[in-house]
């Protein structure tokens, strides 16, 4: 006690700091004290708010109060940056001049982010680092985190107990005590062990509310520790915009009119109903930063005179890009209030039609200068003559002059377009502002000049582009920093690309941030402020306070420091194009080419003009068809695909057929039916047609160089030898052992062509390739074969590939991890191929990776170093000019169900369908390998295999028989001549041994080409074997025996199988055959089981047999369509690599870590949590409607009504079979007002007899006329109600539209009545005559002539609904 009363009174002794002012805040005075550590305050002066505005005073006056109660703050504010620069206009020096620690909150954010972090130092010493948070606490600064709704769960209580009760017990074996506590420890007790938490230690949460914004729900004990206080998002709206523009010149009238329409958009968001939440209709608010922008934007380019529509709608979106994906409806409000407001309508969000060079507000780029080595001088004009000049950041190079002086010679056309997306570009830049080029909304469009528009815009501005390429396994630390292992084994942290080119000015392009999702958001301080927190104390600041000098601890943010993001494309607008992205950019929506610069583009290539202008009306008609259901599987057919075809066609003039071309570059071979169908559609709507295949005649080595004859066929012109040099083995003297070795290849004319086709796009065009093909279609062998005397790498990838994996291998030695170049990096610096087998196998987010490899030459490594197609800086790994990318993979869709890495690659490899060969190659090559079966043998073989791949894609048996079983079979056949033919077929068939429907098929496309097989199937298992087969071991050396060995004697002669005891065995009869008696007893027991069968059912003989025979004709689409949709329910729950786990498999991306002591080193499997935003898995609701009007029945010759009732059967018998059926609620019927199956009924057969029973009769009994659009339109309306991830309608009719006065207008209408519901039409009969169909309702209404069609079509495009 003595002691205690001793520390106490020197403890006053000590002289105390004296008050440097007094802040007096309404009734509020509060002495402020001078900072301890200056370099720890707010240096953001000129962006912090405004201290004289009402609304930013009253926010204040509240953090003062809880500050002099010693609570804490929690600030619930729209994305955007007001809540961050509120806090930090807390800290100020003129207000309470607090010292500040900031802590970004992502979903990768830990216990070691927010306590202790571990180091090794030299020697091996194990050092503790305070985080942020720790610092806080130990010297009495205010803690603001930012982004707490994106922490993941179970991560914020950490800081619980350090809230409640200012304790923290800490790894270094410290304890952060409370002060008043720790005042009453004695001398022993208060020793290093104890730390007392600073009086003035403060914490300012800040995120987003949730609901409306994505993110986590708050955990309540966290929650409750905080005062809460909402910003009002209207008030920081208005605070942000610094000011108003003065209201009597043009620009302020157009900025007050903006504003209102800005104001009265957050209002009339903020009293909606509850059940506009999920209308998908409504009119977003306007993001917080968008009246700044605006206000910025007008002040510099005041408008002069009335904006076009398009102009409007350019900058609505620059202002608000997530309206890019809204629907019309909401849309079509927003421009109501234009044209109410007096400044006229939008445009399309769209941006088509634009064909001008002029930017923004309608300026035009005149001139840009050098005014300095950091500094440009930017001038525009606007349409009245009026000239504006910003002085901009820049970078030290020399410009790329403008105005351009010889076009010529620039190596791109510099387009009306491009020269106006290029302008805007400009505009943003001279604004200050961090720019995001965002894709269009449409789903397939023309080039829209991504890469091309970044460089130029880098060029004419001197800057050092450095590209950035994400990929989703990147964490928020890892866009700031890096670890870095030094020689001696101590760790350490090196800055990201992204912090060097803050430190060097340069303008960092980070290229796909789309992919990363939300953990972008981590970066807004930087890209808002200019300020980020490092590792260790470190910190970049915009600027030094007066006086200040920079520090190892501190660094200030170049002000040439630019940030330009673009897109991968390949996750939908909705997904990522949130407020939060909004606030950190100004927005450039990008416009995709004319048809004329489309053009303008191919015919560089040297492609003939009327090669060109079919190929775009092709792409015109098939881009305008991509639905956003298709477009995540579907080719998109852009511009640089385009170019790929002009190159082959303007170099090869013999390789003309545009329809194989075309067909190649869509892989039309594995497209679903339905797509096949639209695009066959196309074809016959652009005249191109489809040739006789030509014959490709063996390649051979001569002279250095691999000969290919000059393909020959009825349909070829102009063809000539296509020669390749061979590969020359000194320039890789290192390669011999990665020469793919061959024991043979049996050429044939189909496997010819392709390898001339690889030949020609890998050595003539440069090009990168995808192989896609069934199993066994021989997509090594034919790279094998064509790679001969070529070294080459091999990577198989699989569901745990990760990107560090394909980039290096991770090795520790003597306590030190090292890195080792991948398989892929050696085939970079060596110029090798590189064989990725499997590549639909790994995780999209892996394979995305090679999209910027083979596009552009760039690769960023996770260690720093960076792939480049040149060496610019050092320690570049300069990619080798003969390395090429082979990515070999499974067809897209059932059965292989890969992932649809496709689309994440973009246009940057050519694709080949790698399909079994023609009838004509395939018995060439089965000849070759099996010279002793007869021609005949091997023909009825081949035919027999073709039907079989044949009925597989008609969906009548389910696997898709390869060249692969056919080779293995007739190698068994030549090897073992003295085997029946069903013993051969057995090593093909067993797999489905329990499947007699699918035997049957079989069995009867066998018969058909006189390959009798009676015997297939369990029973051909049962069979007991006629020879008699000995075995016998025959030892070397003497194996005399003096007297042979005898078993014993069974007197009553019972049988015996196995072992050496008795004599004798199992009779001969029981041998060589069941007996009869047992197989009439079976058969008897199958009919009484099918009688009793029938009884449960309550069905009789005939009900049963008109049901089996329309399930029959089905069972192959319903296998299908049942595996499809259970593996789409199984996927939504795939277990992936949990990362940042205490126990499982060490995570070789957090082995420095290991090393230092962290707990949290180790991966395992486990459910993936839904993305941060995305809504929560629910049913998918849909509706099938089936016309069961007169004409149904009256016209059923062609099979309409059968049809109808077979895909009834294919649907009840498909929902019925799923494991989860809660996963898929489905309904059907026929007129607005007959039910046929209500939502979520259980169906048994008797039941699904009655609903097919009831299908038939009805057709006989009703009247002449037509309810398809009061269907269509009732079943929509009626599926929206329900709470649903999805809702669809189906409807398929025989209506004769002419005759009733349908439109495709009215089609329109109830089909796209509600934008959530997706919905598609099949028109067979005298609908399927309605030629416009197909082209008014693109990728939605289809036209089935054949009525046997309609259960494939309605299952493909089932599928490719329900799989988006």
């Amino acid at each position: 006690m003595a002691q205690r009363r001793l520390k106490h009174i020197l403890s006053g002794l000590n002289s105390p700091k004296q008050p440097i002012g007094v802040l007096r805040l309404g009734d509020i005075s509060h002495d402020i004290y001078p900072a301890a550590h200056p370099s720890r305050l707010p240096h953001t002066e000129e962006v912090l708010l405004d201290t004289q505005d009402p609304f930013n005073l009253d926010n204040l006056y509240f953090l003062l109060q809880k500050y002099l109660l010693g609570q804490d703050a929690f600030l619930l504010s729209q994305p955007g940056p007001y809540a961050r620069r509120l806090a930090l206009t807390f800290c100020r020096q003129v207000l309470i001049n607090s010292e500040y620690e900031f802590v970004a909150l992502h979903r990768d954010v830990g216990e070691t982010e927010l306590k202790q972090g571990r180091e090794i130092h030299s020697g091996g010493n194990l050092v503790y680092v305070d985080s942020g948070a720790v610092r806080a606490v130990k010297h009495g600064r205010i803690l603001i985190l930012e982004g707490v709704e994106k922490a993941e769960r179970g991560i914020m209580p950490v800081l619980n107990n350090l809230l409640e009760n200012r304790e923290m017990n800490l790894d270094d074996g410290t304890h952060i005590v409370h002060p008043h506590r720790y005042a009453l420890l004695n001398q022993e007790e208060s020793s290093s062990a104890f730390i007392p938490a600073h009086k003035n230690f403060r914490v300012i949460a800040i995120a987003a509310p949730v609901p409306p914004f994505p993110g986590y729900p708050l955990d309540p004990p966290f929650r409750s520790r905080f005062q809460a206080r909402f910003i009002d998002p209207l008030g920081s709206l208005l605070a942000l915009a610094q000011g108003q523009a003065q209201s009597g010149n043009s620009e302020g009238q157009f900025y007050q009119r903006l504003r209102e329409i800005i104001m009265s958009t957050q209002i009339a968001s903020e009293s909606r109903h509850t059940l506009d939440a999920v209308a998908k209709s409504t009119l977003p608010a306007f993001p917080q930063t968008s009246l700044a922008k605006a206000h910025a934007l007008l002040t510099a380019f005041p408008p002069t005179g009335r904006l076009a529509p398009q102009q409007l709608a350019h900058l609505v979106l620059c202002l608000h890009p997530a309206l890019i994906h809204s629907p019309f409806v909401a849309w079509a409000m927003l421009s109501q209030q234009f044209e109410d407001a007096g400044l006229g309508p939008l445009g399309s969000p769209n941006l088509s039609g634009i064909d001008d060079d002029a930017g923004l507000l309608r300026y035009r780029l005149s001139s840009i200068e050098k005014v300095d080595n950091r500094t440009a001088r930017i001038c525009f004009i606007s349409s009245s003559g009026t000239t504006v000049t910003v002085v901009a950041a820049a970078g030290p190079r020399a410009y790329l002059p403008f105005p351009f002086t010889n076009p010529e010679m620039l190596g791109f056309f510099p387009s009306a377009r491009f020269m106006s997306l290029l302008t805007s570009l400009l505009q943003a830049h001279a604004l200050g502002w961090d720019i995001s080029y965002v894709p269009p909304a449409l789903p397939s469009t023309a080039s829209c000049s991504t890469t091309l528009i970044v460089r130029t815009f880098s060029a004419m501005l001197g800057y050092e582009l450095d590209d950035v390429h994400m990929y989703k396994e990147l964490g928020g630390r890892e866009l700031i920093m890096r670890r870095k292992i030094e020689d001696d084994g101590a760790t350490s942290w090196e800055p990201s690309p992204l912090i060097e080119g803050a430190w060097e000015g340069r303008l960092v392009h980070l290229s796909g941030l789309d992919v990363i999702g939300s953990t972008a958001g981590s970066l807004g301080r930087l890209m808002q402020d200019r300020e980020v927190e490092l590792w260790g104390k470190k910190r970049i600041v915009r600027h030094l306070l007066d006086g200040e000098e920079p520090s190892p601890d501190l660094s200030v943010s170049h002000p040439s420091f630019r940030i330009i993001s673009t897109a991968s494309k390949s996750l939908l607008l909705k997904d990522w194009l949130s407020d939060e992205h909004a606030n950190m950019f100004f927005t450039i929506v990008a416009q995709p080419m004319s048809e004329a610069e489309e053009a303008h583009v191919l015919l560089q290539t040297g492609c003939p003009a009327s090669v060109v202008n079919t190929l775009l009306n092709f792409a015109d008609k098939y881009r305008s068809g991509m639905t956003s259901d298709a477009v995540q599987k579907n080719r998109k057919l852009g511009t640089r695909s385009l170019i790929r075809i002009a190159r082959r066609v303007a170099k090869f003039p013999g390789d003309d057929d545009l329809h194989t071309l075309l067909s190649r570059t869509l892989l039309a071979d594995f497209l679903p039916a339905t797509e096949a169908m639209n695009v066959q559609n196309i074809f016959e709507e652009c005249g191109i047609s489809k040739r006789t295949p030509p014959y490709n005649a063996p390649p051979e080595v001569r002279d250095g160089a691999l000969h290919f004859p000059p393909p020959t066929g009825p349909n070829v012109r102009d063809a000539r030898p296509t020669v390749i040099s061979c590969f020359n083995s000194a320039q890789d003297l290192e390669g011999a052992s990665h020469i793919p070795h061959m024991d043979h290849f049996y050429d044939n004319s189909l496997q010819t062509g392709l390898m001339r086709d690889i030949a020609i796009d890998l050595e003539v065009l440069g090009e990168h390739l995808v192989l896609l093909g069934n199993q066994g279609v021989g997509k090594n062998k034919i790279v094998d074969r064509y790679l001969l005397g070529r070294p080459r790498e091999y990577i198989q990838l699989h569901r745990d590939t990760t990107v560090n994996q394909l980039m290096f291998q991770t090795v520790l030695e003597n306590g030190v991890i090292k890195y080792i170049d991948s398989p892929l990096l050696r085939a970079i610096t060596m110029g090798r191929v590189i064989i990725v087998d499997e590549a639909d196998k790994a995780a999209e987010h892996v394979v995305a990776i090679f999209r910027s490899l083979a596009g552009h030459g760039q690769l960023t490594l996770a260690d720093g170093r960076r792939v480049r197609e040149t060496k610019e800086r050092e320690g570049d790994i300069v990619m080798h000019p003969n390395f090429r990318l082979i990515l070999l993979a499974n067809r897209p869709g059932y059965p292989f169900l890969g992932n649809h890495f496709l689309q994440v690659l973009g246009d940057n490899f050519c694709c080949h369908a790698v399909t079994n060969p023609d009838m004509a190659s395939e018995r060439k090559l089965l000849s070759q390998l099996a010279p002793q079966l007869s021609e005949d043998l091997i023909l009825r073989l081949v035919a027999a295999f073709h039907d079989l791949r044949r009925a597989y894609e008609s969906g009548t048996v389910t696997y898709p028989y390869s060249l692969r079983e056919l080779l293995n079979l007739v190698r068994h056949m030549q090897a073992y001549p003295q085997d029946s033919l069903e013993v051969a077929l057995r090593n093909v068939f067993d797999f489905d041994v329990y499947k007699p429907e699918i035997i049957a098929k079989l069995t009867e496309i066998l018969d058909r080409h006189g390959l009798v097989a009676r015997n297939l199937g369990i029973g051909a298992a049962r069979e007991t074997v006629k020879k008699v087969l000995d075995i016998k071991f025959e030892p070397k050396g003497d194996t005399s025996l003096s007297e042979p060995k005898y078993g014993k004697e069974d007197p009553n002669n019972h049988p015996h199988t196995g072992g050496n005891t008795w004599a004798g065995g199992i009779p001969d009869a029981l041998k060589n055959d069941v007996p009869d008696h047992v197989k009439e007893r079976a058969r008897e027991l199958a009919r009484q089981e099918l009688a009793r069968r029938l009884e449960e059912l309550n069905m009789s003989a005939g009900e049963a047999k008109g049901y089996s025979a329309l399930f029959t004709a089905v069972e192959g689409h319903i296998a299908q369509l049942h595996d499809l949709l259970e593996n789409l329910a199984a996927r939504e729950e795939e277990r992936v690599w949990v990362k940042r786990q205490t126990d499982g498999e060490l995570d070789d991306s957090r082995l420095t870590e290991g090393l230092t002591g962290e707990a949290t080193v180790y991966k395992r499997r486990g459910v993936t949590k839904p993305e941060l935003g995305r809504p929560q898995l629910k049913p998918k609701r849909i509706r099938f409607l089936f016309d069961v009007s007169a004409s149904m029945y009256r016209f059923q010759y062609d099979g309409r009504l059968k049809r109808s009732m077979e895909t009834a059967i294919m649907l009840m018998e498909t929902f019925d079979r799923l494991t989860r059926k809660e996963k898929y609620v489905w309904d059907s019927g026929d007129s607005p007002s007959i039910p046929l199956v209500e939502a979520g009924q259980q169906l048994e057969i008797r039941d699904r007899w009655k609903v097919v029973d009831k299908m038939e009769m009805i057709t006989q009994y009703t009247f002449a006329g037509d309810y398809t659009l009061d269907a269509i339109d009732k079943a929509v309306t009626e599926v929206a109600k329900f709470d649903a991830d999805d809702w669809f309608v189906i409807a398929i009719t025989d209506a004769n539209f002419a005759r009733y006065g349908i439109t495709a207008q009215d089609l329109q209408r109830v089909m796209n009545r509600n934008p959530k519901v997706h919905t598609a039409l099949i028109c067979i009969g005298e609908g399927a005559e309605a030629t416009w169909i197909p082209k008014n309702l693109r990728g939605r209404g289809y036209r089935v002539a054949n009525t046997a069609d309609i259960p494939a079509v309605l299952r493909s495009i089932l599928s490719t609904m329900v799989d988006n």
